[in-house]
């Protein structure tokens, strides 16, 4: 239950991480390696995510609300159960990416 919030990754390699449960609200991890990352139940309310890879991620049951998500790679992402109220995700690749139960996306 790392608190990282407000931290700077910008360009980071966080491959296959495991940050469950991590506190990441308002960090900025644009441009950020987190293919495989491990971030479920983590709050990520109010991060900078632009064009970040969370290709495979698993963010199941996380925080995204307002979270910047413009141009990520999110293919094969577990988004279920996430918080989404708010989330920008204008561009982002959601191709085969898991979104059972996660809340507050717009159709």
């Amino acid at each position: 239950e790392a608190n990282l919030n407000d931290a700077n990754f910008i360009g980071a390699n966080l491959y296959e991480a495991n940050l469950s449960e991590a506190n990441l609200s308002g960090a900025d991890l644009s441009e950020t390696n987190m293919s495989g990352i491990y971030l479920s139940e983590a709050n990520l309310e109010g991060a900078i995510l632009t064009r970040a890879n969370l290709s495979r991620a698993n963010l199941s049951s996380c925080n995204l609300r307002g979270a910047q998500l413009s141009g990520c790679n999110l293919r094969e992402a577990s988004l279920s159960g996430a918080d989404l109220t708010g989330a920008d995700l204008s561009d982002a690749d959601l191709s085969e990416c898991d979104l059972t139960g996660a809340i507050g996306l717009m159709r």
